[in-house]
């Protein structure tokens, strides 16, 4: 097998109702880290919060390419991953309040949501943390023989882990189906990935473990859903695991505590320029796809959504006392 080093997709042409369809799942996520950011301006979200603007078109574009049955691994930065994945905006911002009623009883917070009934596991906040998780779920479905795609999300720093390296060679020596994908917006933290990485081709560096490997471009939902898609139907044809580099970029800081002093104003108003949620709108415009009255429709859905999501989490409630020790070990009998 001959490795790809650059994505040989061509986007089709976008029908009407998918580019709508598209176009809602990322301004969805964008209002709704909107929304996070004044929460967490107010104190109602606590701890640690890092956001998803301008990266928006990966997971929207990804996660098309899936089914119900595939599995989600995602990083600490997976609000996106989740609305799109299908957990439910009050049981995420829930989460973030701290409440039971999040997706994971308000135990993990913003950087640790999780959701068996979508199969979305994790959030993970340790660096790479999700791609030897994702290799396990990937040799489980494989031994049972279940024809499942495993999706693992992870940043440009997860490169230098060693726990990334571990991950592709297992699973391309062992053949799992998993789409690995790289969501390389160019910072680590503050440490931007020339002066971290000699190789700053990431694709190509994951092709040296004999897997397939592209680089798309990740400010492009139809580039990143042609490429995805693409990649996942190899990896059901029993072509062994993949890899996607998504050259993206976030515009907020790497989180709300980030000073963000390692990058000029300048660069970041350079890079929304290329808004994924403006482009594709204009994009749709241009074909003739989309009206104002449509974009008023989404925004207002969104707002209605999202207003529905803070009532959610700011009528929860704090787990008792009593059960804070609950989970430690499993509640479940071994047959």
């Amino acid at each position: 097998m001959t490795p790809r080093k650059s994505a040989k997709t061509t986007a089709a042409p976008v029908e009407r109702e998918h580019g709508l369809h598209l176009l809602r799942s990322m301004v969805r996520i964008r209002r709704f880290e909107d929304k996070c950011a004044e929460l967490y301006t107010a104190t109602k979200i606590r701890g640690f919060l890092h956001l998803y603007d301008g990266e928006e078109a990966v997971a929207v574009g990804v996660l098309e390419a899936l089914t119900a049955d595939d599995a989600v691994v995602a990083t600490y930065r997976e609000h996106g991953h989740a609305l799109v994945r299908g957990v439910a905006a009050g049981a995420i911002l829930a989460e973030m309040y701290g409440r039971q009623e999040g997706c994971s009883r308000g135990r993990g917070g913003s950087m640790h949501l999780f959701d068996a009934r979508t199969r979305f596991y994790g959030g993970n906040a340790i660096v790479g943390g999700g791609l030897p998780l994702a290799v396990g779920l990937a040799l489980a479905d494989t031994m049972q023989q279940k024809r499942r795609v495993t999706c693992c999300f992870f940043g440009d720093g997860a490169v230098a882990e060693g726990e990334f390296h571990e991950s592709l060679n297992l699973a391309a020596l062992w053949r799992l189906p998993v789409l690995f994908v790289c969501e390389n917006n160019l910072y680590a933290m503050g440490t931007a990935l020339r002066y971290a990485q000699a190789a700053t081709d990431l694709a190509a560096r994951a092709a040296s473990y004999g897997m397939a490997a592209a680089a798309v471009d990740g400010m492009d939902v139809l580039a990143v859903e042609a490429a995805a898609h693409q990649a996942a139907a190899a990896i059901r044809a029993g072509e062994g695991p993949q890899f996607l580099e998504c050259r993206t970029y976030r515009f907020r800081a790497h989180s709300m505590y980030d000073a963000e002093l390692y990058r000029t104003r300048a660069e970041v108003e350079q890079w929304k320029q290329r808004c994924p949620i403006a482009s594709f709108t204009e994009r749709l415009r241009g074909a003739g796809l989309v009206s104002d009255g449509d974009l008023e429709a989404i925004e207002a859905e969104v707002a209605r959504e999202i207003n529905e999501a803070v009532a959610f989490a700011e009528a929860g409630s704090l787990e008792p006392v009593e059960d804070l020790t609950r989970f430690v070990y499993s509640e479940r009998r071994l047959p």
